[in-house]
């Protein structure tokens, strides 16, 4: 084994690494060994040891990364004071005319709850016990309710504040106040593509979505947008700061934090419980992250003395003339590796791998950046591990079954396959606001 080439060893870490994670070894783990272990076979134990000792506290210490937390935190603050409560109420007094209506009102809801708690998984679980009761007494199709609550949890990865984004921009080096910026085009484009094909589909079948007999005057839709105010106030706090260059990301994450406790003692919402609530789940979430995001990092640094990335770079310039046949090959590869991995683990495995390539071929990164989250959602949607097809399963139970939801889903996978074919075809959907920023 000692005699392979370093390259020859960088490979066979990625073996074990995709073997290791099949066995079900937690991801940061997984990563952990491998780097320390692959470290190790190429400049000795006393270079894995400098490793361990000093690329976690340098990862962690990086003030960018101050963000994720506090994105967290004023996610868990809405939730649990209440303040997403009535997303779907109001989505559906103003939108359940349409055909398809409450399918419709679902997934502008979920996009709004997404944006605020950051979590496609909990988007996912929360909206799925609100709304689908709703849609399946009101004899809407099982995949149709179903799918809709599982496709449209994904957009928080895209619409700012996005974890992903923090997390990418770290790792490249990309200023993440554009990130995000970046990815709020695309993330409304999602989100009406998804509007545009329930309506459709809805218009040419009415049984698919019976339209709700109640009608809802003006002064009760008005009515209900006051129940819902904090959380567009939220969103548009944090991307007004990021865009306005009035707050750099870390500032603006802690402003929205801020607001969402303010917001929440005004209404007399937040109590000890959700105070605690809050916390804990925001200390959690943040640890599950940073202890992926270490693993990462050793792997970088392990193939990078492998010179893994400077081969496949090589090989890569060798035969691309076109840079669109990188980003395509790219995207089978997170496609793939999404059916069976969650989305940080994903990125964070596979960017020391590829970013390398797409430097070399001179790429925007932003947009890079931007399809990269746009893969890992779609990860969350394809079997056979689409982790919300399984979260929206375990909210409804048996009253729709786990096929039912996969299939329900077909349609919204297809549904990204436009809207990836848009942001490949035309950078500028997230190109253009980043463009106007001073920074």
């Amino acid at each position: 084994m000692f005699d392979m080439s370093p390259v020859a060893i960088g490979f066979s870490g990625l073996i074990i690494l995709v073997v290791l994670m099949a066995l079900r070894v937690p991801v940061g783990i997984a990563l952990g060994l491998v780097s320390v272990g692959g470290i190790t076979v190429l400049r000795g134990w006393g270079a894995a040891v400098a490793a361990l000792a000093g690329l976690p506290f340098e990862f962690v210490a990086h003030w960018s990364l101050s963000a994720v937390p506090m994105f967290l935190l004023m996610g868990a603050v809405a939730y649990h004071s209440g303040m997403t409560h009535g997303l779907f109420s109001a989505a559906k007094k103003w939108l359940g005319f349409l055909p398809g209506g409450l399918a419709v009102a679902t997934n502008f809801a979920s996009a709004g709850f997404a944006a605020v708690s950051g979590s496609s998984l909990a988007t996912a679980a929360a909206m799925g016990r609100i709304a689908i009761p709703e849609m399946l007494k009101a004899r809407y199709d099982p995949g149709l309710a179903a799918g809709v609550v599982a496709a449209s949890g994904t957009l928080g990865s895209l619409i700012p504040p996005s974890i992903l984004f923090v997390l990418y921009g770290v790792f490249t080096e990309q200023p993440i106040g554009k990130l995000l910026i970046a990815g709020l085009l695309p993330g409304l484009l999602t989100a009406f593509v998804y509007a545009s094909m329930i309506i459709g589909r809805c218009a040419v079948n009415p049984r698919l979505a019976p339209v709700p007999a109640e009608r809802y005057g003006l002064a009760e839709r008005l009515a209900e947008l006051r129940s819902i105010w904090p959380v567009p106030l939220l969103i548009l706090a944090v991307v007004g700061a990021l865009y306005s260059g009035f707050a750099t990301t870390t500032e603006a994450a802690a402003f929205g934090a801020f607001m969402a406790y303010v917001i929440a003692l005004a209404q007399r919402r937040l109590n000890w419980r959700s105070f605690k609530e809050s916390l804990l789940e925001t200390l959690t979430s943040t640890a599950s992250i940073f202890f992926v995001a270490v693993g990462a990092i050793l792997l970088t640094r392990f193939l990078a003395l492998s010179g893994v990335p400077s081969y496949l770079a090589g090989l890569m310039g060798d035969w691309a003339l076109d840079p669109i046949l990188v980003v395509l090959g790219a995207s089978l590869i997170y496609l793939f590796l999404g059916m069976f991995l969650d989305p940080v683990g994903l990125m964070l495995i596979t960017l020391p791998v590829l970013m390398p390539m797409f430097r070399a071929l001179d790429l925007d990164l932003i947009w890079i950046g931007v399809l990269v989250v746009k893969y890992l959602e779609i990860g969350l949607l394809t079997p056979p591990v689409g982790l919300n097809a399984y979260v929206v399963s375990g909210v409804v139970g048996k009253a729709v079954p786990l096929s039912t939801i996969f299939r329900g889903l077909l349609w919204f996978v297809a549904a990204e396959a436009v809207i990836v074919a848009l942001l490949i075809g035309f950078p500028q959907i997230s190109l253009y606001l980043p463009s106007l920023m001073d920074y």
